[in-house]
């Protein structure tokens, strides 16, 4: 059997999704519907059953659809790696050759005494544990355990990013990562492992800038700097520490759109490449309405019942079905003499 992979149910399940807020759920309506609404549950147990199907059976269904989609996000996830090896090796020979083509020409050799390698500094710690968490998350990608994506030499795309939910909508730059929903923007600021206390953190957040610092024996050593590409309600943004690992950063947006870059000057991302779908939890008691109506007008069309318009029409209808001086008074209602449009009714 062929996987269904046409998207033209996705409108009404992913109201269903959005309505329920999560997949177990999601997949209760789904189950649900199966049980009260066909015989999907129904056992035949003797030849005079006309519904159902045999035990065992509708599980089986079930388990080899999943291992089907199961085996589709396999394959595809496998090309993704693939692709991205493909760029990382293209990148390589590009700088092998321009490395080659500006190799000067040979010159006297000088030996020079090698000095002791120094501990790195802060700085450079910093860096490397930014470059370090970006690396780990490559490579649980590529593991299976989970998703990440690394800026290697300028590769790394948006598609790359939104794999890893710490770069989800964002990306990931020098000293931080950072994803963003309609509402709300989160940055990952990684830390030294000594850094295990509040107190060890200074985060200066105003509504158009940003300062963060961690004390070091020097004194404070700054972490990120700039100001923002968007103004915040600082007010209702936070920060917290994750000791030994990074600086938890949640921004409140101001408005209601898609930021491209944290802050001025940084390099932009494309927000035509991110998912600008909006969760349940930005959306507010008027659109919640018009997505149960809409949800609820789809089951009844499926099911070939009145939708919300045409209930909200026939309940006045039925008013003066009966009334005095009606040609229809002691009959029975008939709704289908009626052809209303969706538009014919204001909600």
């Amino acid at each position: 059997m062929e996987p269904e992979l046409s998207d033209r149910y996705d409108h009404a399940l992913l109201g269903i999704l959005q309505h329920v807020g999560n997949i177990q759920d999601f997949l209760n309506v789904y189950f649900g519907f199966l049980y009260r609404k066909t015989d999907f549950y129904r056992l035949l147990l003797s030849p005079q059953d006309r519904l159902g199907f045999p035990p065992g059976v509708a599980q089986n269904m079930v388990q080899q659809t999943f291992k089907m989609y199961e085996q589709m996000a396999l394959q595809d996830h496998e090309q993704r790696i693939q692709e991205l090896q493909a760029k990382l090796e293209k990148k390589e020979q590009e700088e092998k050759t321009a490395a080659a083509e500006q190799t000067p020409a040979p010159v006297e050799e000088v030996v020079i005494e090698t000095p002791k390698e120094e501990a790195p500094s802060d700085q450079e710690q910093t860096e490397k544990d930014a470059i370090e968490m970006g690396r780990e998350a490559q490579e649980a990608n590529i593991d299976g355990a989970s998703t990440g994506a690394v800026a290697v030499s300028g590769l790394t795309i948006q598609e790359d990013f939104q794999q890893d939910p710490d770069s989800y909508n964002g990306a990931i730059r020098k000293n931080y990562m950072w994803s963003q929903d309609y509402t709300d923007v989160e940055i990952k600021v990684p830390v030294n492992k000594d850094v295990i206390k509040g107190r060890q953190v200074t985060v200066d957040l105003q509504s158009t800038s940003i300062r963060v610092m961690v004390r070091a024996s020097e004194g404070h050593r700054v972490l990120m700097s700039g100001n923002f590409t968007h103004k915040i309600n600082a007010e209702t943004s936070l920060w917290s520490l994750e000791p030994g690992k990074c600086i938890l950063i949640s921004l409140s947006k101001c408005g209601e759109y898609w930021w491209n870059a944290i802050l001025e000057g940084e390099e932009t991302i494309d927000i035509d490449k991110i998912n600008k779908e909006r969760s349940m939890a930005c959306v507010d008691e008027e659109e919640h309405a018009v997505l149960d109506r809409l949800t609820f007008d789809y089951h009844q069309k499926l099911q070939g019942k009145p939708q919300s318009h045409e209930m909200k029409v026939h309940e006045m209808l039925k008013k003066g079905w009966d009334a005095e001086g009606s040609p229809f008074k002691g009959q029975q209602f008939d709704p289908t003499m009626f052809n209303i449009s969706p538009g014919a009714v204001q909600f």
